[in-house]
């Protein structure tokens, strides 16, 4: 609860099987990252077919991620300024889907020095590791980011999928015949 206000995320799974779309809601929880987002959508599908989690926070953005068998996964992100906001949104933004290389950081910077060889106090390091995590987030750029054509051989071409917004997760299940099927874990 921010400011007596909830934040309302709703993550879902949809496996594409010989019988259509199978689906399941997850708890997010238990998920640092992107490979242990794609091991969980792999357990969903035992026969490797195509897996898509389908993540929202309100009316703030949405991510699709999807994963085909053991290839990397694919992803796409409706809003990255707003997801880099969230807990679950910080999972998607990976360097490489922002276009940041991880090695780009001053060299210094990744050691961890309290700073007082250099004559520096305590606080001035705790001021500098104020500014060092607020200049990650002036990098992520607002609006989409990520692979637009995602779900385009499933239906959903770029353009279809850069004009949702609301309620993106129930009108990508609608392209995909599978409204009923998600409905079902909402």
């Amino acid at each position: 609860m921010t400011s007596g206000r909830v934040t309302v995320y709703f993550a879902a799974l949809l496996a594409r099987t010989e019988d259509g779309w199978e689906a399941s809601d997850t708890e997010l929880d238990d998920v640092e990252t992107l490979s242990d987002l794609a091991d969980l959508a792999r357990e969903a599908s035992p026969d490797e077919d195509t897996v898509l989690v389908l993540i929202e926070q309100e009316d703030a953005w949405f991510g699709v991620v999807r994963v085909d068998g053991e290839e990397d996964p694919r992803i796409y992100v409706s809003d990255a300024a707003a997801a880099a906001r969230s807990s679950y949104g910080e999972i998607l933004l990976t360097d490489e889907l922002l276009g940041r290389d991880p090695d780009d950081g001053d060299v210094l910077d990744a050691l961890d020095l309290d700073g007082t060889e250099d004559g520096e106090s305590d606080e001035d390091d705790d001021d500098a590791e104020e500014s060092a995590g607020t200049a990650g987030a002036a990098d992520v750029p607002h609006g989409p980011v990520g692979d637009a054509l995602i779900l385009d051989d499933l239906g959903v071409s770029e353009k279809e999928l850069r004009l949702m917004s609301r309620d993106a997760v129930t009108e990508i299940a609608e392209s995909l015949g599978a409204s009923e099927t998600l409905e079902t874990v909402r």
